[in-house]
């Protein structure tokens, strides 16, 4: 009964076999390599563009070296309060952004709409030089709460972002959870819509450990493989992310692989609301939040289930005295008899 997080599975076998098959023979380190150069262009192929490709090992690498790339350091990063790049990342945006801020937005179900954004802006245009300048838009697909943007959503605060001047960077740890739940091309989700930087996670969905900044004009990524190298986040031996890269892409892996988490999200999120105990926020990715008293969180945690609870101050009401927020995650390893396990616990309970 293990629903801590996506990160807790393991590698998905057809990504594990690419490992082990690459691990034959020799190839140029540094990303100079046949996989690397073949990822890039997959990569342009799937988003039907020419597109800068730079692989690195984690999601918070990914973040912090796409933002510190779109900001100078007197800029100003805008993102909801709760979005992993301010509560989760131990400071590293600012790091290897050489100071610049991040700046938290409210937003129920950790969505930001564009009242909020040019809200937010407005506190930030109008007293140069003494003020950080604001200088991106950042927004997580899926976000915390596994609500998705769409679109149409994207767009108008892209376009709201691009009037002030500002970029628009999309932190998609979970974008092939978000992807498969949309009636949308993953061109139509992200440059089209207006995004200019995606970290395209792989990790989360059943890779070992690799992340793909991808820019959506080669311009902007200028200068870009300079700054993966000053951070440490070139890899000697870089064709093992280009060949978890391959195997995520092939056939429709991710694809396939996040939609089954999907579907067990769905399958849980059902059972739980029959048991009595519906999802605070509507489940549009592999993460589902419930709301339970508190005696049977700790007798759960007692039976072995593995979860996380959450504070958050984007519930449509607040929690309790005696109430906490509990974040169930699903992954392509999930089993369905796990999900009837822990609900059948839950609701005996």
């Amino acid at each position: 009964m293990n629903f801590a997080s996506d990160n807790t599975a393991g590698i998905a076998p057809e990504i594990l076999q690419a490992i082990v098959a690459g691990n034959d023979g020799f190839a140029l380190g540094y990303g100079n390599d046949d996989a690397s150069r073949a990822v890039e262009q997959r990569i342009g192929e799937i988003f039907e563009r020419d597109v800068a490709v730079f692989l690195v090992p984690t999601g918070t690498a990914a973040n912090a070296l796409a933002l510190a790339h779109v900001s100078p350091p007197w800029g100003a990063v805008f993102a909801h309060s709760e979005a992993h790049i301010l509560t989760d990342e131990c400071g590293a945006p600012e790091f290897y952004g050489g100071g610049l801020k991040l700046v938290g937005m409210p937003g129920i179900g950790c969505k930001v709409t564009p009242p909020t954004l040019a809200e937010a802006v407005s506190h930030y245009e109008g007293h140069t030089p003494h003020q950080v300048v604001p200088a991106a838009f950042s927004f997580a697909q899926a976000s915390e709460a596994g609500t998705i943007y769409r679109p149409d959503e994207i767009a108008a605060l892209a376009k709201l972002a691009h009037a002030h001047g500002m970029k628009v960077h999309m932190d998609g740890a979970r974008f092939a959870n978000a992807l498969v739940r949309m009636n949308a091309s993953p061109a139509e989700a992200t440059w089209k819509a207006g995004v200019d930087v995606l970290c395209f996670g792989a990790t989360k969905a059943g890779a070992m450990a690799a992340e793909a900044v991808v820019f959506f004009d080669r311009a902007l990524a200028a200068n870009m493989a300079e700054r993966r190298k000053r951070a440490g986040q070139l890899l000697s031996k870089h064709r093992f992310l280009a060949l978890q890269y391959e195997a995520f892409l092939r056939d429709d892996c991710w694809l396939r692989l996040a939609r089954h988490a999907n579907n067990m999200a769905d399958l849980l999120a059902a059972r739980l609301t029959a048991a009595g105990f519906a999802p605070a926020w509507p489940v549009e990715a592999n993460l589902v939040f419930i709301v339970i008293p508190q005696n049977l969180e700790a007798r759960l945690k007692a039976a072995g289930a593995r979860y996380y609870v959450r504070r958050s101050d984007s519930l449509a009401a607040p929690l309790k005295p005696d109430q906490c927020l509990v974040r169930l995650v699903t992954s392509f390893a999930t089993h369905e008899d796990d999900i009837g396990r822990f609900v059948e616990f839950a609701a005996k309970s």
